[in-house]
């Protein structure tokens, strides 16, 4: 495995949490233009869906007021070097003028990767949920 692999995707898994966490929602989008996205018993394949599951995410200012702590990065690039596995946690906290900081959801983040001449871009992303807390006011639709 290179050193630059191990960097790229390490940053794209990171690179979730930048966009998200800074209300730009078709970047997301974007990120997962190639991807099937799965959570929650739901699958997504365009990009026109995923963008419409972020519709829900509540922006207070054109911002969710979230950080999205990724963790316990592993990462395995395949011996050719055309594929890549990672496995992440997730912490997702939240603060608000009248919501005191707090976390309000963890889980998993199961990723698969794909490199082609223009480098490496997102497959499959899996998220696992493994505990909530108060979503209303990120994603009163529920988890994802």
């Amino acid at each position: 495995m290179e050193a630059d692999d191990l960097a790229a995707v390490t940053a794209l898994v990171h690179s979730y949490a930048e966009l998200l966490d800074g209300g730009d929602l078709d970047g997301v989008t974007q990120l997962f233009a190639r991807a099937v996205w799965r959570s929650g018993g739901h699958e997504l394949r365009t990009q026109e869906q995923v963008r419409r599951s972020y519709a829900g995410v509540v922006l207070y200012d054109g911002v969710p007021r979230t950080k999205h702590v990724i963790t316990n990065v592993t990462v395995e690039v395949a011996t050719d070097r055309a594929t890549a596995a990672a496995r992440s946690y997730f912490t997702v906290l939240q603060a608000l003028p009248d919501l005191p900081l707090q976390p309000i959801i963890a889980g998993r983040y199961h990723d698969r990767f794909a490199r082609d001449a223009g480098g490496w871009y997102f497959s499959e992303r899996e998220i696992i949920v493994d505990l909530t807390g108060d979503l209303s006011r990120h994603y009163p639709a529920g988890a994802g």
